[in-house]
């Protein structure tokens, strides 16, 4: 399985689209995230399937 988001891309969260993180790691298949709020905090842990990536809608 492929990387879907770069490291240092922006992604949201599917749960919450307006919370924005900032990728800082993939590894075996975990994407590893800081709050660019808050960079200071330890990283946050997700499955691609939890992520998106634009939030922007063509309608």
């Amino acid at each position: 399985m492929e990387n879907r988001y770069p490291e240092g891309s922006t992604v949201f969260l599917k749960t919450d689209p307006n919370h924005s993180l900032t990728v800082r790691r993939y590894a075996k298949r975990i994407y590893y995230c800081t709050d660019p709020a808050k960079p200071q905090e330890k990283d946050k842990v997700y499955y691609e399937r939890e992520l998106q990536g634009n939030t922007n809608t063509v309608t």
